[in-house]
């Protein structure tokens, strides 16, 4: 490809919108237009790096036996039930109606169609095990998009699912996708690492997902240095403090004024945050469609409760903050309240308080709290649960050292749904006896443009991008200096003919090449190729024709790898330095790190 002919322009600044390094370095380099927050155009340049992902996924998931196919981006909404998977799934779709007035969404999974497939084609255990995906267009309804690509809307989605006849067989293949993701990554060259994360409501159910560690992430993973214990914050675990032993006292009322927080209750009492329990008021609601609920949680003062635990644990879809309203109608008062004599709405206890002796807890009267409470003998919970929020600092749950706190970008998700799947949607087939059994599911999702733009965020300097040889959009980028008008100062049209005929037969290899024969100045190129970040970069010019040669550049080296090739070995070389680049992306082991979830 011609530079002078390939549409995507370099900007010499980023646009204002453009906080991440990844949005500002691909809007400039001329690979992505952002056309509303959160929706962008992918130019040539990231349609050809986004195709070479694309490959290697394809590659990975034909190596399973996967099959691909395309299913619907529009879907009607009754499709998507409350309950079971739809409930989790049809959060973040778009909705829309059709001219007939029909309700539609522009789905952001695929887990029902999939069922319907199942349905209608799955008869018997003879066509189990299957593995089908697909790539093709998801909408994530995020409100307030952040980090340009990184958090796009609008996305190229790789999904796959597996389709078994039993738990043994998922097993088997869920491991399978697990190392299918970590080959996937290695070969992108993305430093990724497998993690702890949410499988949703479903009961039995497994999850993990790969996270790329960069502060532009608005999720939160917890990494214990120690023993490689990882997990989202969402679920990360970790080991509850053990209270010291003590005789419950009997409760004492006492008065508090202007101690509203657990912060003023404990400087008022001059108690540690740890001896007093926090009263959470949220609406739950629930999975399976019903009516809101109203939920009191119950937590240790220095702790916060962790909503996604809370949830799965209470087969909750969503969560709002009671109002003020609602706290009253069942009996207790903001900022002086506790679960004690309370008989409405569900509570639900943190696995710390049972073993936490006498704490601080409201008196549900304002200005007032109750020394020495204790569960269960002054309230009762509908489930004692851990729905606290693992932190920086947090005790490791498998070996007790601290926990690291790391902002994280999630590129993909796997879920062992299980069984769960199969009878929620009463997708079954016919067993070696003729019974009819509940087919088990296990999903494997990757955001493409995501691992673009993730790449782009790890593979960087202050001049621009550099690209891993598998995803780069061109391998070489050809640069004429010299040769015509404004090409050079000095404008040998016999420089041209040589960079032409060098194009010709690097393009006649299979070496992907992009010419840059503008009339720019030398710096305008150079300063466009570092941008543009392909692999190689191949110069020629006068300077280097006298040395007999043209001057061959690795770009994550810079000026430092510089070398002049004799001309007749430049096609020998630079494949050779192109198998060089990709044998170091495989032996680096720069793809997921494996932890111990």
């Amino acid at each position: 490809m011609r530079m002078s002919k390939l549409f995507g322009t370099t900007l010499r600044e980023p646009p204002s919108e453009a906080e991440a390094a990844s949005h500002q370095l691909l809007a400039r380099a001329g690979f992505i237009r952002q056309l509303a927050p959160g929706i962008f155009s992918y130019l040539p340049l990231a349609q050809r790096s986004l195709a070479k992902i694309e490959g290697i996924l394809r590659e990975e998931a034909g190596a399973m036996g996967g099959q691909e196919l395309i299913m619907p981006a529009v879907q009607p909404a009754e499709l998507w039930k409350p309950g079971g998977l739809g409930g989790r799934g049809a959060r973040g779709a778009g909705r829309f109606t059709d001219g007939a007035g029909r309700d539609l969404i522009f789905g952001a999974g695929h887990e029902e169609v999939v069922a319907e497939l199942v349905r209608h084609d799955v008869r018997s255990y003879r066509q189990l095990p299957a593995l089908i995906y697909h790539l093709q267009a998801k909408w994530h309804d995020n409100q307030r998009p952040r980090g340009g690509p990184i958090g796009a809307r609008e996305t190229i989605t790789f999904g796959s699912y597996s389709l078994n006849a039993g738990q043994e067989a998922l097993d088997q293949q869920y491991s399978a996708q697990l190392d299918a993701c970590y080959r996937s990554f290695g070969r992108l060259g993305l430093p990724v690492m497998a993690v702890a994360a949410d499988a949703g409501t479903l009961d039995g159910s497994t999850a993990h997902e790969f996270s790329f560690l960069s502060p532009v992430g608005e999720d939160t993973t917890l990494i214990c240095d120690r023993c490689g214990y990882a997990a989202n914050r969402q679920v990360a675990r970790f080991k509850r403090p053990i209270a010291a032993p003590e005789k419950p006292l009997p409760i004492a009322k006492v008065a508090t004024p202007h101690a509203a927080t657990i912060a003023a209750l404990a400087d008022y009492l001059g108690v540690p945050q740890a001896r007093t329990a926090k009263a959470v008021f949220l609406m739950a609601e629930p999975a399976d469609g019903g009516p809101e609920q109203f939920v009191f949680a119950v937590v240790r003062g220095d702790m916060e409760v962790n909503e996604c635990k809370l949830g799965n644990a209470m087969r909750a879809r969503a969560f709002r903050p009671a109002r003020e309203d609602e706290i009253l109608a069942v009996g207790a008062v903001p900022g002086y309240a506790s679960p004690v004599g309370i008989k409405k709405g569900t509570v639900i206890v943190d696995e710390a308080i049972p073993p936490s002796p006498n704490l601080v807890a409201g008196a549900n009267e304002e200005g007032y709290h109750l020394r020495n409470t204790n569960y269960p003998r002054d309230y009762a919970a509908a489930m004692v649960a851990d729905i606290a929020a693992a932190q920086a600092g947090s005790p490791c749950p498998e070996c007790g050292a601290p926990l690291r706190a790391e902002q994280s970008v999630s590129v993909a998700s796997t879920c062992k749904m299980g069984t769960s799947f199969g009878e929620a949607f009463e997708c079954t087939y016919l067993d070696p006896n003729g019974r009819p059994q509940p087919v088990a599911l296990g999903t494997c999702t990757i955001d493409v443009g995501r691992v673009l733009a993730c790449i782009a965020e790890a593979h960087h300097d202050e001049h621009g991008l550099i690209w891993p040889a598998p995803v780069a959009p061109y391998q070489v980028q050809l640069v004429l200096l010299g040769g015509g008008p404004g090409g050079g100062a000095i404008g040998r049209p016999e420089v041209e003919v040589v960079a032409d005929t060098l194009y010709q037969e690097l393009s006649q290899h299979g070496i992907e090449v992009l010419y840059d024969e503008r009339q720019e100045s030398p710096g305008v190129k150079f300063n466009d190729a570092d941008l543009i970040g392909l692999p190689l970069r191949l110069t020629v010019a006068e300077r280097a024709l006298k040395r007999g040669g043209v001057e061959l550049v690795r770009r994550r080296e810079g000026r430092a790898s510089a070398t002049v090739v004799p001309l007749p070995e430049a096609i020998a070389r630079v494949q050779a330095e192109i198998g060089v680049l990709e044998a170091e992306i495989a032996a680096t082991g720069s793809g997921a790190q494996k932890t111990q979830p």
